[in-house]
């Protein structure tokens, strides 16, 4: 199965982006389409996964777009690098689980390429820094399955403005913080979506 890698060097709509993905996700379902991986990046945005809770708005202003992915409430804006996907688990192994822990794999296998360590959390789902003498979270996951067609994608926090996160109780949870790689170590990232893509290829190649 051929996988298309699609970059957007404009800031993209979230609701466009979306249309375009539930379309893809519609298409591959009938043998219609290649798989997709698209690196993007949105402009502010709020959206609530499946499973969030109205108290987890802490600011009641902001214009909040519910989606049909999983997981709570999530900010994302420039300086933070989406990655959309639709993958046909038919053609692969049909284990959600494992599916999220090759994710979550690749985004530590490319973080690992510029000297930060992280790792994911068996109880909170993304990808976890120590920084600072807390853990902080360094990139999101949200996955919705149809039809065995794994969708949606992560973000990594690449130099957001963490200051919009305080108006939310992001990912639902509470006693944890949000940081990005600019402050955990200030280097160049400009590879950073090259180098993503190209593990992400590896890991779901057939």
């Amino acid at each position: 199965m051929k996988i298309q890698i699609k970059k957007s060097v404009k800031l993209v709509e979230y609701k466009k982006a979306i249309d375009f993905l539930e379309k893809r996700v519609l298409l591959l379902s009938n043998s219609n389409a290649n798989e997709l991986f698209w690196i993007l990046e949105h402009p502010e945005t709020y959206t609530a996964g499946v499973r969030y809770a109205e108290k987890e708005i802490l600011d009641k202003s902001i214009n909040l777009i519910k989606t049909k992915r999983g997981g709570k409430i999530t900010y994302h804006g420039p300086g933070q690098i989406i990655c959309y996907f639709a993958i046909d688990m038919n053609k692969r192994n049909k284990d959600i689980r494992k599916f999220i822990k090759t994710i979550e794999n690749i985004i530590i296998k490319t973080l690992n390429e510029y000297k930060i360590n992280c790792f994911s959390d068996r109880k909170n789902i993304g990808i976890w820094v120590k920084h600072e003498g807390k853990i902080k979270k360094i990139a999101a996951i949200g996955i919705r399955v149809k039809k065995w067609i794994a969708y949606h994608g992560f973000s990594i926090n690449v130099n957001t403005n963490l200051e919009n996160y305080k108006k939310i109780i992001p990912c639902g949870i509470k006693d944890k913080d949000i940081t990005n790689l600019k402050l955990i170590k200030n280097q160049d990232y400009t590879n950073l979506t090259k180098k993503i893509s190209n593990n992400f290829i590896k890991y779901f190649k057939i």
